[in-house]
């Protein structure tokens, strides 16, 4: 991806991500994490996905308090394909009820944005 700044008016923020969402995943080790990431980016399903190493996780599981080093998937998608990754997430997951959580991108980068859906649109092959 061109990380080069512009001052075009086509990367200026605009209102309105339309179909493109943020997916938070956790996972329980960076090779399960690089795995999850690898496979969604393969397939389209996402157009990128960051890994932040080690996050802090405090949780109610089974009536308990519960506390858990994990690693945090950011992934960049389109709502259209939040189904198909919820499954796939869970064909490769090593949790029984993985978090998997999708926030509405409310406004972005107009080239950004645009490179997400091309990435992921339906025109796109899937591996």
């Amino acid at each position: 991806m061109d990380t080069s700044i512009s001052d075009t008016s086509e990367d200026q923020p605009i209102a309105g991500g339309g179909e493109a969402i943020l997916v938070l995943i956790t996972a329980a080790s960076q090779e399960e994490a690089d795995k999850i990431a690898r496979s969604l980016v393969a397939e389209r399903l996402a157009a990128c996905v960051n890994i932040l190493p080690e996050v802090r996780s405090l949780f109610s599981w089974e009536n308990k308090l519960s506390e858990e080093k994990e690693v945090l998937l950011v992934v960049k998608s389109r709502r259209p394909l939040f189904r198909q990754m919820v499954l796939r997430v869970k064909a490769l997951h090593s949790y029984t009820v993985p978090e998997i959580i999708a926030i509405p991108i409310v406004e972005g980068s107009a080239s950004y944005l645009k490179w997400i859906h091309d990435v992921t649109g339906s025109s796109s092959p899937r591996s």
